[in-house]
């Protein structure tokens, strides 16, 4: 049983566990482009009677494994980042 504070709630006992005390991981976006920074886009799809209703734009974006300087890193790259990186420079 998790109390969020410790404000309400017996405090004692092995019930109690501070969330504070609890190790947080590094939250994940996943529809963000870890190259170039590419973020969801908000707009209105608008129907024939013009009612606007609320929608979403999200970067087509792929878990992928990009070698830099000899090491392997996992990232978050969306479609247009990994285009560009499969280019060879001649």
């Amino acid at each position: 049983m998790y109390y969020h504070n410790g404000s309400c709630g017996p405090q004692t006992g092995a019930a109690f566990i501070s969330l504070k005390s609890v190790p947080k991981e590094q939250p994940v976006a996943a529809g963000k482009c870890d190259l170039c920074g590419k973020i969801p886009q908000f707009g209105h799809n608008v129907s024939h009677s013009h009612r606007k209703t609320n929608r979403m734009w999200r970067p087509n974006t792929h878990r992928t494994t990009v070698t830099a300087n000899g090491t392997s890193v996992r990232l978050n790259a969306c479609t247009r980042c990994l285009r560009t990186m499969s280019k060879t420079r001649a």
